[in-house]
C-alpha cells in the first residue's frame, strides 16, 4: 500500500523536532503543516492541539518526528524521537530526517501496536504551504463530463486543500513567540501584515456605516409610493439609465453589508462588485474630463442641430421617393399620397420641437455630462436613452406602419378563413367550422379584395420604416452590450488570475524531484489555475439585460405579422 506524505516547503531546513499536522484515514495520506521544536513539554503540545482542534474543527495531532542534522546523525537524537513516539502515540509513526547536505531524505514508518507491520511505499510531496491555504480548489464545471475517477480525485485534493485553509489558527504562532511552543511554517519569518491595511479596515467602519444610512435613504425614496404614480412609474420601468441606477444601488448594497461572507463565492462577488465599481467611475470621471475639456460640450451641441435637420432631410427624400414609383413598383396612389403626407408632417413636427429645444440642448447635454461621474455604464445608459428621444418619429412612422401592415395581415388571415368555411373561436382558442350565407361571402369577398390590393403598398411602408427602426435598435444593443459586459464582467477574478494565478486552483500537477532504490520517490506538487474563460464563467456576475430574449425564429415570426419589438420588453435578471 502506498502512503503519501504531504510535506510543507518552507519546513525543509526547520531544527529537528515533531510533524503536526492531520492524517486522513481513507487516503491513507498525512498532510504536515508545522513542525515544533525542542525543548516542549508534551503536556502542553497536546492541551495546545487540543485548542487548535476545538477552534478549527480539524483532528490536528503528532504525526511523527523530523530530524535535520547537519553533522553527523547523532544516535541518541534518533532513539528520542523514536522514543516519542510512545508519548503521543500515533499510528503509523512517521519518521523524516535530512542528513547534511544530502539531497535525499530518508522516511520509515513505526507499527508498534501492529502485529504484523506491512512495508509501505512512501511518496514524499513537497507543497507549497502559502499557496495552497490562500487557494481556493474549484470543482470541474462540466460535471457532466467528469467521470467517476476524476470525482474522487477532486474530493481527495479538496481534503488536502481545506485540511491547509483552516488552520489559519496554528499558523498564528511561530518559533519567535515567547510562549513555549514554537512552530515552523509558511509565516515562521515573520507574520504578513501591513499597518496600512490595518488603517483601512479600521476606517471603513463608520464610512460603511454611513454609506449603508445614505443608501437606505435612498431606497427608501425609491420605494415611495410617488414614483409608483403614472407617468414617474412608466418612466422608471422603461428608461435603461433608471435601471442602471438602481442595478448599481443595489450593488453599493452589497458592498456595504456589515453581513459577513459565508463562503468563497460570496467573497468573490462582493470583491468583483467592488473593483467594477470603481473601474466604472474611474471610466466616467475620464470620460468627463474628456467632454469638459476644449468646451467639447459646445461644439457637440451645436453639431446636434445640423445632424437632426440632415436626418430629416434624408426621411424627407425617402418618403418622396416612397410617393412616387419606388424600384419601379405600381402603387396605390391613393394611399401612397395620404401615407407620404401623413409621415412628412410627422418629420415637420419633430423639426420643430428640435429647433424650439436649441436654446436648451447645452445646457441639457452641460447637465448629462456631469452624470458620467456616476459611472461609464450610467453615462451609456443616458446616450441610449437620449438616441431613444431624439429618434421618437422614427419609432411613430414604425409604429404607425407595424399597426397598419398588421391590421390587414390579420384581416386577410380572417376572410381566408371565411372562404374555407371557418371561424376563429376565442373561448376555445381554436378554429371551428362555419356556415355563412351568400351576402356574408359576398362582403368578405369585395373586402379580401381590396386589402389584398393595398397591401403592397402597406407592406412597403412598414419594410421603410421597420429598417430604419432595427437600425436603432442595433445601435442601442451595442451600447447595452457595452454595459453589461461592464457589469457582468469579474475583473476582480481576472486581475487575480492574472496577478496570483495559484489563487483560483483548477487542479494539481506533480514533477518528480527525485527518486533512487531504496529512498521515498520525491515529488513537487503544483497549483495548475483556471483558464480565463473559466473565470469569466464561474464568477460573472449578474445583470439586468435590457433586450428582449425572442429566439431568431420568433423575432421573424414578428416581423412578418406586424407585431411590435420593444427593446425595453423583458428585463429581468439574468444569472
Amino acid at each position: 500500500m502506498v502512503l503519501k506524505v504531504f510535506f510543507p516547503s518552507c519546513c525543509s531546513s526547520a531544527e529537528s523536532g515533531i510533524l503536526i499536522g492531520r492524517w486522513i484515514s481513507e487516503q491513507n495520506s498525512a498532510v504536515v503543516l508545522a513542525v515544533l521544536h525542542f525543548p516542549f513539554i508534551p503536556v502542553q503540545v497536546k492541551q495546545y492541539l487540543s485548542e487548535v482542534q476545538r477552534v478549527t474543527k480539524v483532528s490536528i495531532s503528532v504525526l511523527g518526528s523530523w530530524s535535520n542534522s547537519k553533522q553527523e546523525k547523532e544516535e541518541s537524537l534518533s532513539e528520542f524521537l523514536e522514543d516519542l513516539g510512545t508519548i503521543f502515540s500515533h499510528e503509523p509513526w512517521i519518521q523524516i530526517s535530512k542528513e547534511g547536505d544530502s539531497k535525499f531524505w530518508s522516511c520509515s514508518i513505526l507499527q508498534k501496536h501492529s502485529s504484523s507491520p506491512k512495508e509501505e511505499e512512501i511518496i514524499l510531496v513537497y507543497y507549497d504551504q502559502r499557496k495552497v491555504m490562500l487557494s481556493h480548489l474549484h470543482p470541474p464545471l462540466d460535471t457532466a463530463a467528469s467521470n467517476d475517477h476524476e470525482a474522487k480525485d477532486a474530493s481527495k485534493l479538496s481534503a488536502i486543500f481545506d485540511t491547509v485553509a483552516k488552520s489559519t489558527v496554528l499558523f498564528m504562532t511561530d518559533r519567535y513567540d515567547d510562549g513555549p511552543i514554537k512552530l515552523t511554517h509558511w509565516q515562521s519569518d515573520g507574520v504578513e501584515a501591513s499597518i496600512i491595511v490595518e488603517l483601512l479596515k479600521q476606517a471603513s467602519v463608520p464610512a460603511c456605516m454611513l454609506l449603508t444610512f445614505l443608501l437606505s435613504l435612498i431606497s427608501g425614496i425609491c420605494r415611495s409610493r410617488v414614483l409608483k404614480f403614472w407617468p414617474l412609474s412608466f418612466l422608471w420601468s422603461k428608461l435603461s439609465t433608471c435601471e442602471q441606477l438602481g442595478h448599481r444601488l443595489q450593488h453599493l448594497q452589497v458592498i456595504s453589508s456589515n453581513k459577513k461572507a459565508q463562503n468563497q463565492a460570496q467573497l468573490m462577488r462582493k470583491a468583483n462588485i467592488f473593483v467594477s465599481l470603481i473601474i466604472d467611475v474611474a471610466l466616467g470621471i475620464l470620460l468627463m474630463s474628456w467632454l469638459y475639456r476644449k468646451n467639447r460640450i459646445g461644439h457637440l451641441a451645436e453639431a446636434v442641430i445640423p445632424v437632426a435637420d440632415h436626418v430629416a432631410e434624408e426621411l424627407q427624400d425617402l418618403l418622396q421617393w416612397l410617393m412616387g414609383a419606388p424600384a419601379g413598383l405600381k402603387m396605390n396612389r391613393a394611399l401612397d399620397q395620404v401615407l407620404g403626407r401623413f409621415f412628412l408632417y410627422h418629420i415637420h413636427l419633430w423639426i420643430s420641437y428640435i429647433h424650439l429645444m436649441s436654446p436648451f440642448i447645452e445646457m441639457i447635454l452641460w447637465y448629462v455630462g456631469l452624470s458620467a461621474c456616476l459611472g461609464l455604464t450610467v453615462a451609456l445608459c443616458i446616450l441610449s436613452d437620449v438616441i431613444a428621444l431624439l429618434t421618437f418619429h422614427i419609432y411613430c412612422f414604425y409604429v404607425y406602419g407595424a399597426r397598419l401592415y398588421c391590421l390587414k395581415i390579420y384581416g386577410l388571415s380572417s376572410l381566408w378563413r371565411l372562404f374555407r368555411g371557418k371561424k376563429w373561436n376565442v373561448l376555445r382558442q381554436r378554429v371551428d367550422s362555419c356556415s355563412y350565407d351568400l351576402d356574408q361571402l359576398f362582403i368578405g369577398t369585395l373586402l379580401f379584395t381590396i386589402l389584398l390590393f393595398l397591401l403592397p403598398t402597406t407592406a412597403l411602408y412598414y419594410l421603410v420604416f421597420t429598417l430604419l427602426r432595427l437600425l436603432v435598435v442595433i445601435v442601442q444593443g451595442l451600447i447595452h452590450l457595452l454595459v453589461d459586459l461592464i457589469d457582468s464582467l469579474p475583473l476582480y477574478s481576472i486581475i487575480l488570475r492574472l496577478c496570483r494565478s495559484y489563487r483560483l486552483a483548477a487542479g494539481v500537477k506533480f514533477r518528480v524531484l527525485e527518486q533512487q532504490d531504496g529512498k521515498p520517490l520525491r515529488l513537487l506538487m503544483q497549483i495548475n489555475p483556471l483558464s480565463y474563460g473559466s473565470v469569466i464563467q464561474t464568477y460573472r456576475l449578474p445583470t439586468y439585460s435590457c433586450y428582449p430574449k425572442d429566439s431568431w425564429t420568433s423575432l421573424c415570426k414578428k416581423l412578418f405579422l406586424g407585431e411590435l419589438i420593444y427593446p425595453w420588453k423583458h428585463k429581468e435578471k439574468q444569472d
